[in-house]
Formats: C-alpha cells, sequence, structure tokens
C-alpha cells in the first residue's frame, strides 16, 4: 500500500515512511552509513523512486524514511518521543535535502536524552556527509532574502 505525500501547510508535507523489512534489510546491506553520537543515518537510491514519482500526485521524486528505536534506548514513552524529536528534524530538513532516496534512521542509546536541536544538528550534520543537502541552507536562506528584496 502506497501513501500519497499530504500536505499540512505551505511547504509541510507528510513523511513516507519505509513499512517493509526487506528495505530496511536492503539499506543495511547497500546503502551509505554515516553515524553520530544520536543516529546512524543508513542512505540507498531508491529504485522504485520513478514509480513512486508517477504515484505522486505532483509528479516529483520523494525520499521514503524508515524510524529504528529498539527497546534497548527505553520504555514506549521513551521511544515514542525519540521517534518524535527525529521525525520532526528530518521534516525540518526535507526541503534542502535530495530526493530519490530511502533513509533508514536508528536511533541510539543517548537519543533518549538528547533535544530537538542537537537531534536537528547531527542530522544536517550527517546528511552533510552523506552528500545528501541538496543546497547549504545558508546560500538557500540568502536566495530568499535577495529575491524579496527585488
Amino acid at each position: 500500500m502506497f501513501c500519497y505525500p499530504v500536505f499540512f501547510g505551505a511547504n509541510e508535507m507528510k513523511i513516507v515512511s519505509i513499512k517493509e523489512n526487506h528495505l530496511f534489510q536492503k539499506a543495511y546491506a547497500s546503502g551509505k552509513r554515516a553515524s553520530g553520537r544520536l543516529v546512524a543515518v543508513y542512505a540507498l537510491q531508491d529504485r522504485c523512486a520513478n514509480r513512486e514519482r508517477k504515484r505522486n500526485p505532483e509528479k516529483k521524486f520523494i525520499n521514503r524514511v524508515g524510524l529504528t528505536v529498539s527497546k534497548k534506548i527505553g520504555g514506549a514513552v521513551v521511544r515514542s518521543r525519540v521517534r518524535r524529536i527525529f521525525r520532526t528534524a528530518y521534516r525540518a530538513l526535507m526541503p534542502d535535502l535530495k530526493t530519490g532516496y530511502l533513509l533508514v534512521l536508528v536511533a541510539r542509546a543517548p537519543a533518549a536524552e538528547a533535544k530537538s536541536t542537537e537531534a536537528l544538528r547531527e542530522l544536517r550534520y550527517l546528511f552533510k556527509k552523506l552528500e545528501l543537502l541538496a543546497a547549504a541552507p545558508e546560500a538557500h536562506n540568502q536566495q530568499k532574502e535577495h529575491q524579496d528584496q527585488e
């Protein structure tokens, strides 16, 4: 079953999640990996990206994201909090990311005490390390400011 991206606001889009185990396994086995203190990120070019683009109402490539938080991190409340923090951090970085990838985020034990700003900073660093940032956020903001002045 495929979930179409749904717009919440001007630029907020629902994250399309990975649900099939074989896609997680492909990302682990063949994907590029970058790890930090809070999270490990696996990125793999999505072979079904073109098919998913055709299904998308906007006809744009999308990233499919899987988020893994094991029981080692804590109870259900803690795991839900960690998932929520990383989803929010990913959503903030979505406009600057390249599309057409399977992304798997694996939370680590220190993520249980992490703040959302730490998670955002670390995800930005790891995506930059994996060369998934389409444009530097500072350059993107400067372009917007320049367009507003004209």
